[in-house]
């Protein structure tokens, strides 16, 4: 008679071990996601400061403007970098180059 009463104890145990495991009750509706002032995302996208300031065309006379887009050696800053758009990224190395022609920025 013992073997009859442990088996269904047995069983028991079996089909609780099967039965998955409850999931953890959700946040409320209205309740934040995720703690306030927390960013899990990259940076925000730089705008490009030129479209900003309605400058439709950048001269090799404007080397105020030329000199932010440049190191202090010389080297023209990506647009990664800088946020500029492809537009004014073009123009910005022609006129660096042109300005590099006449002496006005260093090569290096």
């Amino acid at each position: 008679m013992e073997n009859n009463e442990q088996v269904p104890q047995n069983q028991e145990a079996i089909k609780n071990e099967q039965q998955p495991a409850a999931k953890p009750a959700a946040a409320p509706a209205g309740a934040p996601r995720r703690p306030a002032g927390r960013r899990h995302f990259g940076s925000r996208r730089k705008v490009c400061r030129l479209c900003a300031e309605h400058i439709d065309e950048i001269d090799y006379k404007q080397i105020q403007v030329l000199r932010s887009f440049c190191t202090d050696t010389g080297k023209i800053l990506s647009r990664r970098i800088t946020g500029a758009c492809a537009k004014h990224q073009r123009q910005i190395m022609r006129a660096v180059k042109i300005n590099r022609n006449l002496s006005l920025m260093p090569y290096n």
